[in-house]
């Protein structure tokens, strides 16, 4: 079993910027991982299987809303912090960031901001320990990038309401006990909803044959005549601004994850150059590998620039959802470029399980798509650039 001897790159000196508790927090996610997810999430990937059992740790770590206020169970924590934890665990794995970031951003963050207190009371301290999971429900199978084209609907029958539609490509969908969904009242107006499992009608069926994110669990939500009680639904927040609230903190989180796994290429890429040898001296000497390794470090640091700024902005809520699209762009394409760079330099090794960056460079394919293709990010920062909307 190979140890884990990652160490992060920081040209800048970017740990001068982060407080005590900041460096702190990260470290001991970095820890857990080097522990608890290193040593075994190849082979969960290779099977296509979760490891359910570091749950139970990231609960204990605070990874599952660390923004959330102490009173309902989490830890309270600024936005720079859940940044680090977020790239920690996705220097891990893209799939392990994703149970995390869905817990957090899109479960917990919604039900914080709209729910009722009872809700909050109900729900959030549980899924901060890990003891309930949680998916969001807002993909459908014919609506993707215009989520305001959704079918799934609901109905007004006396003390509940009647839901019907699917949802996919949900990540934590096959375990979740809840899922914050999203779907058209009668009058066609965008509401979110808790639904939970056991009720008749609710299922979620797994997604298999995957080639990217195959340590995470992928799967649908079905509706089919759901009996949700009225006190499940938000009570005041309607439309798209809701669950585009939710896509912002999760593509936040991810901005951090994604400069993660870039991070870890790097870091394998450079130490394998250093000790690989041909033509009689280590790879690391030569003057195209220099390139790559010094173009991965360079793009790396303009990353945690960027990311570190725009967790100031969002501490002091002031990060657009336009500058977060930036990030998380950003991000996704400085990770994939180096991950495959990376790969260049492993030659053959490479693409076997015994690096990560096969696994990364997979999980990315994924991460460049969710929560806003690339593309549909470039028009947002089209549109803050030129005041004009392109997606009309």
């Amino acid at each position: 079993m190979a140890q884990d001897l990652y160490q992060q790159p920081d040209h800048y000196l970017l740990d001068e910027l982060l407080t005590d508790e900041q460096k702190l927090i990260r470290d001991s996610v970095r820890a857990f991982v080097k522990k608890d997810i290193s040593p075994i999430i190849e082979d969960y990937a290779q099977r296509a299987a979760f490891p359910s059992q570091i749950i139970k740790g990231l609960g204990e770590l605070g990874c599952f809303g660390p923004f959330v206020p102490q009173e309902y169970g989490g830890a309270g924590l600024d936005y720079i912090s859940y940044g680090l934890m977020m790239q920690e665990l996705e220097r891990g794995d893209s799939g392990v960031r994703s149970t995390a970031s869905v817990q957090g951003s899109l479960v917990m963050f919604p039900i914080y901001k709209f729910g009722t207190e009872e809700q909050k009371k109900k729900y959030l301290p549980k899924l901060a320990t890990g003891e309930w999971m949680g998916c969001f429900g807002l993909t459908e199978p014919n609506h993707g990038s215009n989520p305001a084209g959704m079918e799934t609907k609901f109905v007004d029958a006396g003390d509940h309401v009647v839901l019907n539609g699917a949802k996919m490509w949900i990540s934590n969908a096959p375990f979740a006990q809840i899922a914050v969904v999203w779907a058209k009242d009668e009058a066609g107006d965008i509401r979110g909803m808790v639904v939970e499992r056991g009720m008749e009608g609710f299922t979620t069926p797994e997604t298999h044959g995957k080639w990217s994110l195959r340590a995470s669990a992928t799967g649908e939500l079905v509706f089919d005549n759901v009996k949700v009680p009225k006190e499940n639904i938000f009570p005041t927040i309607k439309g798209l601004k809701g669950p585009l609230s939710c896509l912002s903190s999760a593509r936040f989180g991810i901005a951090w994850g994604a400069l993660g796994a870039g991070m870890d290429c790097y870091d394998t890429a450079l130490r394998y150059a250093k000790q690989r040898e041909q033509f009689g001296k280590p790879i690391a000497a030569f003057q195209l590998t220099q390139k790559k390794l010094a173009e991965m470090l360079t793009e790396i640091t303009k990353g945690q620039l960027l990311n570190w700024r725009l967790g100031v902005l969002r501490n002091e809520d002031r990060a657009t959802p336009a500058q977060i699209s930036m990030a998380k762009r950003n991000s996704v394409e400085v990770a994939l470029n180096i991950a495959r760079e990376a790969r260049q330099i492993l030659g053959g090794m490479g693409i076997t399980g015994e690096y990560p960056i096969m696994r990364h460079m997979m999980n990315l394919e994924s991460v460049i798509t969710y929560e806003g293709t690339h593309d549909i990010h470039l028009l947002i920062t089209g549109m803050e650039a030129t005041g004009i909307n392109a997606f009309k």
